[in-house]
């Protein structure tokens, strides 16, 4: 919105110009997510505590101590994230980029489910919301539009092709398959963001580590020069994403003001359907699949532990782990819910740090 206002007068006001620069857009975008988060965080906890009178309903096969630690905290939390990253979005972007678009349809339509999801729990006083089955469809259905913008969007030599970490000149053609292919990721990416938000603090870091990440894969693939240089894959007009991506950082460190343990309000399959949506579709219009599956490593284990603890229940009726997803292991184990969030913080650093390599090391 301020570049469509204010960027045409830099002949008369040469101070407008900055706003032509992606750099200058996102560090604002970051610090207005920022602000929006901590004026309105208060006002909306207070607002959710009113509405949720016994808070997030909590798993009764959990940890013990969470119904003790946690009980009475509000969820939806995710609508700060979401109102604060938006509102900046929107103020910041350049109005005609379809790539920012598509990711923003992804965080309102997850979001919405997210909404829908967490008022079920709190109605029904159940930690099971909405129907596993249904929540992949719909999910399944709003990613559609949004590959196919991106698709549009991009370069004809890149429509339908995946681009191999580590290698310049691998790229292979997977024509209509690409489809699918984009939306398992969007959809994969979305759940697993969602099963690793079960501790205070734990989604919300990894996720602005790998969003700081991919800010700065969007902002080298949409530049025809550091592109080039570095023998990525040039997407005219992705480098748009890192103003998306910074007012994302922006709402997730304001959130995570108030998600601090001991929390004061959890985000819920609302922020966490959203925010896992955005990273991957940010992906897709990167062409970077595999790299997320580098730098969200910390989603993609707890994914895993999840379904290897299912299938082999099944199989054999027993357990692999004490509990699942992987981080309610170590609590079971003994481990101290702070020990579990900071070492996983420190593993998606690492981790985000390998991805990162894959720009270079090619």
């Amino acid at each position: 919105m301020l570049y469509e206002f204010l960027y045409p007068f830099s002949d008369i006001f040469p101070l407008f110009n900055v706003f032509k620069y992606i750099s200058f857009r996102t560090g604002g975008a970051i610090l207005t997510s920022l602000i929006i988060s901590f004026i309105l965080g208060p006002y909306l906890i207070r607002t959710l505590k009113t509405i949720q009178k016994e808070g997030q309903p909590i798993r009764k096969d959990g940890p013990s101590d969470h119904i003790i630690k946690k009980k009475g905290t509000p969820t939806m939390g995710g609508i700060l994230i979401l109102f604060a990253s938006l509102g900046s979005t929107l103020l910041w972007m350049q109005f005609e980029n379809q790539f920012v678009w598509s990711v923003l349809l992804i965080m309102i339509g997850f979001g919405s489910i997210g909404i829908i999801d967490d008022w079920l729990k709190i109605s029904k006083n159940s930690s099971s919301g909405l129907d596993g089955k249904i929540k992949i469809i719909l999910q399944i259905l709003i990613s559609y539009p949004a590959i196919m913008s991106i698709i549009q969007y991009s370069p004809l030599e890149l429509q339908n092709g995946l681009a191999i970490p580590f290698f310049k000149d691998v790229f292979i053609y997977l024509g209509y398959l690409f489809i699918p292919f984009s939306i398992l990721v969007v959809v994969g990416s979305s759940n697993s963001v969602n099963l690793t938000d079960g501790l205070d603090g734990l989604a919300i870091v990894p996720v602005m580590i790998a969003a700081s990440s991919f800010a700065l894969i969007a902002y080298l693939a949409g530049n025809v020069n550091f592109s080039s240089y570095l023998q990525l894959n040039y997407v005219p007009g992705v480098g748009e994403l890192c103003i998306l991506l910074g007012a994302l950082l922006g709402a997730g460190l304001g959130f995570l003001w108030f998600n601090a343990p001991p929390a004061e309000i959890f985000m819920g399959d609302t922020g966490s359907l959203a925010l896992g949506g955005a990273l991957g579709v940010t992906s897709v219009a990167t062409r970077h699949e595999l790299v997320l599956v580098i730098i969200g490593g910390i989603f993609v284990v707890e994914t895993i532990s999840v379904i290897l603890q299912v299938g082999y229940f099944k199989i054999t009726g027993k357990r692999i782990f004490l509990m699942a997803p992987l981080h309610h292991h170590f609590e079971k184990r003994g481990w101290a819910e702070s020990t579990i969030v900071i070492r996983f913080w420190i593993i998606a650093v690492i981790l985000a740090l390998i991805g990162l390599s894959t720009l270079k090391l090619r």
